[in-house]
This record gives structure tokens, sequence and C-alpha cells, in this order.
């Protein structure tokens, strides 16, 4: 893994991802105090905070995910023609968008597609004029499903798209004090939410349906991967890892919905003075401070 020619890509792609979901989460945790009309100082500084995040954040992610993009053309370019929905190419044009449609593995082609001409070469070769390469151009047994990767990758950038009109809106609300006080807005972060989360799922979806059928990519296919245990061991296996995780992930919920409901506390002023010198408590008590 670390000597992936994708490993970088990957690791910054998701690190920010991390920073960009807890970001959202904490801002959509403050949308909901401040909907209830909770204006305390540290709610109102908890969620600006968190839409900064998003507003910085959400830029590096999208260059990030553009590096990783034109990395994933010159390693996998079966996957990057899966996801485009792109299955041929004309001679001598461009390569464009396909923003909608639906592919068809059986037909081989994207029915219902609304394309925008040459932005798929802009996008994926920085240039006007070099084509993306198609499904066609791999044997069938060697093409990923296009039509799952393709709506899993565009949910990813949709929401993608929404973080940062979020950081965006969140930047023009804080003029006159607006953005504790908009009820539309605050509606709006606290949708959003669960975004991160959902897109790094449909990132995850897009990066391990869109390397099929390989599990090393170009060596060894997921079918000559496959363990060779029966039906029974596999079952046990599986359903032990839902009860384990449905527990963990049912806890967890469960407590930051709690911690959510709680909201940020009040920093209270110590009242008990500070020790004189490391672990003198535990022998001489508290130095009180000097009243003045």
């Amino acid at each position: 893994m670390i000597f992936n020619p994708s490993f970088p890509y990957r690791l910054l792609h998701m690190t920010v991802a991390a920073f960009l979901s807890s970001a959202l989460f904490v801002g959509a945790s403050a949308a909901w105090h401040l909907l209830r009309g909770n204006q305390s100082p540290a709610i109102r500084k908890m969620f600006s905070m968190a839409l900064w995040m998003t507003l910085l954040v959400a830029p590096v992610q999208a260059l990030i995910g553009d590096m990783h993009g034109l990395n994933t053309l010159k390693h996998q370019p079966a996957k990057i023609a899966a996801i485009e929905g792109h299955w041929e190419n004309p001679p001598g044009e461009p390569t464009p968008l396909l923003l909608f449609g639906w592919p068809d593995m059986d037909q081989e082609r994207t029915r219902y597609g609304l394309e925008i001409p040459a932005l798929g070469s802009l996008i994926l070769t920085h240039s006007l004029d070099k084509q993306v390469p198609a499904l066609k151009e791999f044997a069938p047994e060697e093409r990923p499903n296009s039509t799952v990767v393709f709506w899993s990758f565009r949910l990813m950038a949709g929401l993608g798209m929404l973080m940062l009109l979020l950081g965006v809106l969140a930047l023009w609300l804080r003029r006159g004090d607006r953005l504790y006080h908009s009820r539309p807005f605050l509606r709006f972060a606290l949708w959003m939410g669960p975004s991160g989360l959902i897109a790094i799922l449909a990132g995850w979806v897009t990066t391990e349906v869109g390397r099929q059928p390989w599990v090393v990519y170009g060596v060894q296919r997921t079918a000559d991967a496959v363990s060779a245990h029966g039906d029974l061991h596999m079952s046990v296996s599986l359903l032990t890892f839902i009860v384990v995780y449905s527990a963990v992930f049912g806890v967890g919920y469960s407590y930051m919905l709690r911690l959510i409901r709680k909201g940020p506390q009040e920093m209270l002023p110590a009242t008990t003075g500070t020790p004189a010198r490391p672990l003198s408590a535990a022998t001489e008590g508290y130095l009180q401070k000097e009243s003045r």
C-alpha cells in the first residue's frame, strides 16, 4: 500500500476529508442549538470556527481530488473511463464531460447523457485536444461497473460542491451578524452534517468498485484472491462483523447525540489554586494565590 503510486494522493485526500467531515458535523451540531434559540458565545464560536474550516478546506480538497484524478488516469485508466461513463473516442474530437446519464453495460453506451463538449479533456488532461481513454478500449471482462462508479463519484463530487457553497454563503452572511440568525442557512448547515461521511463512503465505493476486476491492479484478479472458506464459515464471519460494528456504531451514535444535546459548556474559573511544584499536592497541599 505504501509503495502504491496513488498512496500520497489517497493519504492527503482522506486526511483532508476527515477534517472537512468533522467541521461539517460540528457546524451541524451548533446549527441545531442556534435553531433552538441558544445564542451563547460558546455555540456561536463553535459554529463560526466550523464554517471557517469548511471554507478553507473544501477548495483544498478539490485541488487534491484533481491531482488524484490525474494520477488515477495514468495508472488506472479504465476506472476513469467508468467514472466518466465514456465509451468511445470519435477520431480527432476532445472528450466531453458527461454531467448526468445512465451507463448501460450491456449496450455499451450511456443513455440520456447530458454533456459539455471538451470539458472532460480539460479537467482530466488539462488540455482541450487530448482524449481520455474510453471503456471500449478495454476488454469487456476488464471493465469496472460504470453504472455504480458513475453515480457514486457524482454523489461525492456533488456533496463537495454543496460543502463549498456552505462555506461561501457563511462568508457572505457574516456581514451584519446574519450568520447566526438566518434560519434557512442554519437548516442548510444542519442537513449538511452527515454529508462528509456520506461523501467518504461514496468515494470508497468509487475507489473499490472502480478497480475491479483487479485486487492488485493489472497483476491479480479479485476472483483469484477469494478465500477458500466454506459458506458456513463466511456467513458466521460476516454476521460477527455486522453485530460488532452495529454495536460499536450504535453506542457511538448514542453518545454523540448525547453530547450534541448537551452542547459546549462554559469554562468556570479555577478556585483551588495551582500546585507549588510537580506532585507537591500529594504532600504539601495547594499553594493558594496571594490576594492583593
